[in-house]
């Protein structure tokens, strides 16, 4: 089913806290030699989301503490003018209060107006690490810790199965928004009906969040890789996924794509290869 106007309209009057619909990549913290990105790596990077046509200015982190990612990253945020969309980690306890000392001492130490919204988890569900209780808990956690110097949403990010299954709704309660990964390449659609599957699991995910707003926080096509049933990983269609997918959503949902670099991973999504050249062309959309 095609994502339609009338659809996207509901998102907007939904989506309070942003004046327009947020177009952001996925960024990880780690280059190509596993090394942590350093505050000047984290600002080459943001420049060249910032240079494309489209003019990025929103990322997504995965992790607070790990690699020092907000230790190194919110600096090199702040200067490019670029706003964060935070992740923290839920697994284990220890990994757990790591990523909250983390991100409150970023807080202390810069304020939160970097800060677009936090995600509490990523993914916990559909792995089954987690229940949706103890998953609910957390997110009223992180609200208490930074509610004394913020109102930044926060909220949880899950494949769209996860959101769906009616035994996880504790997390929408607890989320200020839903944060919905959707890959139709590991739904093993082909190209020509990768758009339709993508906006199926879009309206699905809208259709239990209960009037919350719906973020992407994860799409893309890879560029390498394995096929996954009728889904042909190729430069060409990761070309063609971006064209079908990435324009339209730009105009109706908050998205953020996967992902600005992905080394060694296969399959590989990623836009920028090992010399720091975009693999595919992100030309302006119409």
């Amino acid at each position: 089913m095609r994502f339609s106007t009338t659809i996207a309209a509901v998102a907007a009057a939904t989506l309070p806290f942003a004046s327009a619909f947020h177009q952001g990549f996925n960024v990880a913290a780690t280059n190509l030699d596993g090394s942590c990105k350093t505050t000047a790596q984290w600002k080459t990077a943001f420049q060249k989301l910032h240079n494309l046509p489209q003019q990025i200015s929103k990322v997504r982190l995965y992790a607070s503490s790990d690699c020092n990612t907000l230790a190194n990253a919110v600096p090199a945020a702040i200067s490019t003018n670029t706003k964060i969309l935070v992740g923290v980690w839920t697994e284990d306890q220890a990994h757990y209060t790591a990523e909250k000392n983390a991100l409150e001492a970023a807080i202390k130490a810069h304020g939160s107006d970097w800060i677009l919204a936090i995600s509490v988890g990523s993914e916990d569900l559909y792995r089954g690490d987690t229940d949706a209780n103890t998953l609910a808990n957390q997110i009223y956690d992180v609200k208490g810790m930074v509610h004394q110097w913020n109102n930044k949403k926060v909220g949880h990010v899950d494949t769209w199965t996860a959101w769906v299954d009616g035994a996880n709704q504790a997390v929408i309660a607890a989320s200020d928004f839903l944060g919905m990964d959707g890959y139709p390449y590991f739904q093993n659609a082909a190209i020509a009906d990768a758009a339709s599957v993508f906006w199926d699991s879009v309206q699905a995910t809208q259709n239990v969040a209960g009037g919350k707003p719906v973020w992407v926080t994860e799409t893309g096509w890879p560029v390498s890789g394995p096929n996954s049933g009728a889904a042909v990983p190729s430069v060409a269609n990761a070309k063609k996924y971006w064209n079908q997918v990435a324009c339209q959503a730009f105009k109706e949902i908050p998205i953020f794509w996967y992902a600005y670099q992905d080394f060694g991973a296969s399959p590989s999504f990623g836009i920028f290869g090992k010399g720091g050249k975009k693999i595919y062309d992100l030309a302006a959309c119409p």
